[in-house]
């Protein structure tokens, strides 16, 4: 099983891995290039604006300057550096070391930065939304879509795909016929209206379920126990 996830907004400060190379990481080589282009594109824009980075104030300010240096950054841990409420919710560190060695193997997130990152990844601090429209690199989904789609099919290959990603995210791969991919939303039990901080927790909860089941990812989403979220499946 391989579970897509994106990353989250909220990222730890600081480092104290090695200095951030575009080719690091599982699928560092494969990608350096297209890595390259958005931290060139980053750079001589200065870090980016409130309009491309989303933030204003201390945040922009933090955010400007992180992408202003990416190369040679301190880096942490893909599963330390994102600390948003999906991540939050999945609580890696609280897993058994078997679990942790799944999820290791099972978890790809898709990044605007970074295109996939693997939870023992060294990853900067940053700040770039997948949906973002960044000069000259253009939208930066449409930037890595053929080569995400392309790294993605050899990485799955002979795997169940778990499709978690919201659609700005999932607009950045295209998957071949060939993959066995389950493309999952939350739903509200109730039929109220989704999103905000409860969907998110629900999101790393499902995650968790998933890790934490012997059963095949089918029968493990149909069992996926919340009060209020259910896992809806679409083939």
């Amino acid at each position: 099983m391989i579970i897509l996830l994106p990353p989250s907004e909220g990222k730890a400060s600081g480092g104290r891995g090695a200095p951030w190379d575009v080719a690091s990481g599982r699928f560092g080589l494969p990608l350096a290039g297209a890595r390259m282009e958005v931290v060139e594109a980053l750079r001589t824009g200065d870090g980016g604006d409130e309009r491309l980075l989303g933030v204003g104030g201390q945040h922009l300010e933090r955010a400007r300057t992180a992408n202003r240096a990416l190369l040679g950054a301190p880096t942490l841990p893909a599963s330390r550096r994102y600390t948003g409420v999906v991540h939050d919710h999945v609580g890696l560190p609280s897993l058994s070391p078997a679990l942790r060695r799944k999820a290791r193997e099972s978890v790809v997130i898709v990044s605007g930065l970074l295109g996939l990152v693997a939870l023992d990844d060294p990853v900067p601090d940053y700040r770039l939304k997948m949906g973002a429209r960044l000069d000259p690199v253009g939208l930066v989904a449409r930037h890595w879509r053929d080569l995400l789609s392309e790294v993605l099919a050899k990485h799955v290959a002979g795997h169940i795909v778990v499709d978690l990603l919201p659609g700005e995210h999932r607009a950045a791969w295209t998957p071949s016929p060939e993959i066995d991919l389950l493309r999952v939303s939350l739903v509200e039990r109730s039929g109220g209206a989704l999103g905000g901080h409860d969907a998110k927790a629900a999101k790393g909860r499902l995650v968790r379920h998933l890790l934490s089941s012997r059963a095949a990812p089918r029968r493990s989403l149909a069992a996926f126990d919340d009060e209020r979220y259910a896992a809806s499946v679409e083939r």
